[in-house]
Formats: structure tokens, C-alpha cells, sequence
């Protein structure tokens, strides 16, 4: 059974996901695959916005998701989770970087790295030099990997990447896919794990009431 999670390391909502996966396979034996999607191109592919932009002047809705968000924090006992201050974060390079990392075996490492540097010990993770600091505190090799965003084949790569994510359903981060059956939002953990518990007792065909 192949499980996906579709994520750009800009979105707050796809780091807290991050931090659950492991008990989700923990508990399901089921592997995740992480598949980076560059959510500029996303949102410009679907005619998405991002919710800052959605929610701006809506009374109440925005305090709202924050409520929501340390209801989730709070629940699965994330304590180092922090607003990156410069959120907005353009994730061009960080996004082509996590492309590099995938093909020269270092992409956990370098996951979990950046999304250290973006949501739990915060920085401007789009200059290329705090991005250049950042690598090497996590023990990667930062010049190669930033030698590596200008090989045309790794942009390519990423814009395939997310071309494909669009065209299978998605319009935003965090998403996911239990083979191709599309969930959306860390809100959809839960229903996540129990297409995974399903499909693995009914692996033909779950039963609908499941």
C-alpha cells in the first residue's frame, strides 16, 4: 500500500503533520512517502490562495484556525512548535533543495533539518545563506546542495513533481494519498489512519461502513 504525503515546508500545518506521521506509522506499520510539491505552483495551477489571504478580513475565522492549531499542538504534545516570524517564506530554494537531498540520500536528514530551521527553531529560510548556515548545523553538505538548485533537471523535477500532485487532485499542504484516495489537511489525520487500518484488513476491497 502506497501512503503519500504531499508537502511544501512553508505551510505550519504540513510541519505539525510531520510531527505525527511517526506515530501514524508507528501504530499502522505503514511507511509514509514523503513527496515534495512546490505550493506556489499548486495554488497558481488551481486558482488557490493561502488561507492569510483567504481569511483577511473575515471576523473570527482566524482566531478560530489559531485556536484550532493549539488544540492539535496541545493534543499530540508538540512543544517546540514556533511561528516563523518571517512567514511568509518564499520556499523556491528550500523546496528544489529537498529535491537535491532525494537524490543523493540525505532526504530524511535534511526534512527533518529544514523543518527545524522553519517552525521549531525559526529562520528566514529564503536567504541562501541562512539556508547555507542551516545545512551544515544539520551535518549536510550545503555546497553541494545549493550547487545543486541550478541543475535544470532538479527544477524540472520539481515542477513535475507538483504538476503531478495537481493533476491527481490536490490544491494545497498539507495533502495526502492512501493509494489514490485524496485527504486534505492535518485535520485528516485521523481519517488517514483509518483508510490505512482498512485497507490493510480489506485489502480488495473496505467495506464501505468501515
Amino acid at each position: 500500500m502506497r501512503v503519500e504525503f504531499h508537502f511544501d515546508f512553508g505551510s505550519p500545518n504540513a510541519y505539525l503533520c510531520h510531527r505525527v506521521i511517526p506515530e501514524i506509522e508507528s501504530r499502522t506499520g505503514t511507511k509514509f512517502e514523503y513527496v515534495p510539491v512546490l505550493l506556489g505552483g499548486v495554488f497558481k495551477l488551481t486558482g488557490n490562495i493561502s488561507p492569510a489571504v483567504a481569511q483577511k478580513g473575515i471576523r473570527n475565522k482566524p482566531e478560530y484556525e489559531a485556536l484550532e492549531m493549539r488544540r492539535f499542538v496541545s493534543r499530540h504534545g508538540i512543544e517546540d512548535f514556533r511561528m516563523n516570524p518571517h512567514f511568509p517564506v518564499d520556499t523556491l530554494a528550500i523546496m528544489r533543495g529537498a529535491i537535491v537531498a532525494r537524490t543523493t540520500g540525505c532526504f530524511e536528514q535534511y526534512i527533518d533539518g529544514i523543518y527545524r530551521f522553519m517552525w521549531s527553531d525559526p529562520r528566514k529560510m529564503d536567504d541562501l545563506e541562512i539556508i547555507r548556515g542551516s545545512l551544515s548545523e544539520c551535518s549536510l553538505d550545503a555546497d553541494a546542495i545549493l550547487e545543486g538548485l541550478k541543475d535544470p533537471k532538479i527544477k524540472a523535477e520539481l515542477v513535475r513533481s507538483t504538476e503531478a500532485s495537481v493533476a491527481r487532485g490536490n490544491f494545497g499542504s498539507p495533502s495526502f494519498f492512501v493509494e489514490d484516495e485524496l485527504f486534505f489537511g492535518k485535520d485528516r489525520l485521523d481519517a488517514v489512519e483509518r483508510e490505512i487500518v482498512s485497507r490493510t484488513r480489506y485489502p480488495l476491497s473496505p467495506p464501505s461502513d468501515i
